[in-house]
């Protein structure tokens, strides 16, 4: 299966793992929880997910990469205890708490969650001393004499021997005890992940031609040469900051990442167009509506493949917008949901729950820390110090606890901004009543929301110029069906399109057949660049 369907298998697992019946047992007891073991090629994502299912399960997690640790640090250190066994004194061998099983232990104490994920990377790599603790860990859930704790899932991940020379092999009496999950590469998933994540417009665009690149190993006489997805994604990181430094990914740079020479070579000469295509079309121009002179004429004799790039760099700084669309609009909503807690009584309709509203906790999803009435602070000021530094409390303890991705912290930054800016201004201007706060909190929020309604009115603007482009350049022909399909798999520009109502997208949509056609299209363009088109 697709790392996006074994994510949510892993979800539905922790899910039935951890539900308990009318006596507090969980249904499934600990000793029938199978410890999941994910399988598959390197890079592919198999780590990465883990950190996302703790966060949307708020769980704890705790995860080791077993090939760094010994015996010793596995199990723990032994030592000599005195025991009575039969009226005798005798010395026996203990072992000190297991590193890894005392980390459980610290999450727990540091963090209150009782419950989460052990995951153990790279589980069928360990050293020959160290196989036999492995075993007994995924039989028996112990490390040497220590438990792991109830409430607590064990996922391992390993690579197939074909990856990893030191890859030891599960005999049948450990592998009936586990739940197995095979993980295979998958562009079409990967992308829709790279879509949400923002992955650079040019691996996206390059992928979609060269599939066979995106996870690619090989064993050859100068050894191994690999391309995977965690390489692309990596580099794609690299090459975003390079853009902003004024420097140059070649060839070499893009090798540190992908290393299979051809692979390397073929996007390197891929992104020097790319880039020569940024600049001679002028997306942002395009965009704008302005349409440079020759452009079309240039377009009508292009290759496919140059065709192709010129709609991705359109679809990337479209869907850079509806991005920004997106993240202002949650700030919004955030936003929203903390400053009408300020809302003074007078103004209040009645029977509108004001009470149930002040008894809810800060944070837009519900978070841990309530700031409280309004009537139990001095001053409208003093109640709005409090609900930034419950806030501020919050994101340092899910920020402690793993439970925040990067999005989400940022998030949290940016409302956290807006409120010190907020209160700033309510003590500057010595605003003491509800109804002076009030005024002061529904200025910036207007403020804020002129922002938005500003920003989602230019990338409306863009989308139909982009249509005008679009048509005037290529009418209804095969192209529009890339760039239409492309806004309805784009994960902000499927967003946006929810709120936007664009007339030539809905009726393209039904006026074009996709799915054969997206295919019989990418198979021109990669065979375009097969013949080399693309770099004459």
């Amino acid at each position: 299966m697709n790392i996006k369907r074994a994510k949510e298998e892993i979800k539905n697992t922790i899910e039935a793992y951890l539900m308990k019946n009318e006596y507090g047992a969980y249904e499934i007891p600990p000793i029938r929880q199978r410890p999941v073991l994910l399988m598959g090629p390197p890079g592919i994502g198999k780590t990465q997910i883990m950190e996302q299912i703790s966060q949307e399960c708020r769980i704890g997690l705790v995860a080791y990469t077993i090939t760094h640790h010994t015996r010793q640090s596995a199990i723990g250190l032994p030592f000599i205890q005195d025991k009575i066994y039969d009226s005798r004194r005798c010395s026996v061998t203990e072992y000190t708490m297991s590193e890894i099983v005392a980390a459980i232990y610290d999450k727990i104490e540091d963090t209150g969650m009782q419950e989460g994920i052990l995951f153990i990377d790279e589980i069928n790599c360990v050293s020959e001393t160290l196989a036999p603790t492995m075993l007994q860990f995924l039989q028996c859930k112990t490390f040497g004499n220590h438990r792991i704790p109830q409430g607590w899932i064990i996922v391992a991940a390993g690579n197939p021997p074909e990856y990893n020379k030191s890859v030891r092999e599960f005999d049948i009496v450990t592998l009936d005890r586990i739940k197995m999950i095979p993980v295979e590469a998958d562009f079409g998933v990967w992308k829709e992940y790279g879509e949400k994540v923002n992955i650079h417009p040019a691996i996206l665009s390059y992928l979609d031609v060269k599939q066979q690149n995106f996870c690619r190993i090989e064993t050859t006489v100068d050894g191994k040469l690999f391309a995977t997805p965690r390489g692309w994604e990596d580099l794609s990181r690299l090459i975003e900051v390079y853009e902003k430094l004024g420097k140059t990914v070649d060839r070499e740079v893009v090798f540190q990442y992908i290393q299979h020479p051809a692979a390397a070579k073929d996007f390197a000469n891929y992104l020097e167009l790319y880039y020569k295509y940024r600049q001679d079309y002028q997306v942002d121009e395009i965009l704008a509506g302005n349409v440079r002179a020759g452009v079309y004429g240039r377009l009508e004799k292009a290759p496919f493949d140059e065709r192709l790039s010129v709609m991705s760099l359109i679809l990337a700084r479209l869907n850079g917008g509806f991005r920004q669309v997106t993240e202002k609009e949650e700030r919004l909503e955030r936003l929203q949901r903390i400053f009408r807690r300020l809302k003074p009584k007078s103004q209040e309709p009645e029977g509108d729950g004001r009470a149930a509203a002040d008894s809810r906790q800060t944070s837009g999803e519900g978070g841990s820390f309530p700031a409280g009435s309004l009537s139990e602070y001095d001053s409208p000021a003093q109640y709005l110090a409090g609900l930034t530094a419950g806030m501020q409390a919050e994101r340092k303890y899910k920020l402690e606890s793993g439970l925040l991705s990067r999005r989400e912290d940022y998030l949290y930054q940016d409302v956290l901004g807006i409120l010190e800016r907020t209160l700033k201004a309510v003590k500057a201007e010595h605003r003491g009543t509800e109804e002076e706060v009030w005024e002061k909190v529904s200025q910036i929020f207007r403020g804020e929301n002129e922002s938005y309604e500003e920003l989602f009115d230019r990338c409306a603007e863009g989308l139909e110029h982009a249509f005008d482009f679009m048509e005037g350049a290529f009418g209804t022909g095969q192209e529009m069906v890339v760039f239409v399909t492309g806004l309805n798999t784009g994960f902000y520009s499927v967003h946006f399109l929810q709120e936007y109502k664009c007339n030539r997208y809905y009726e393209y949509n039904k006026m074009l057949l996709f799915e054969d056609e997206e295919k019989e299209l990418r198979d021109m363009a990669a065979y375009s660049l097969l013949r080399g088109q693309s770099l004459t």
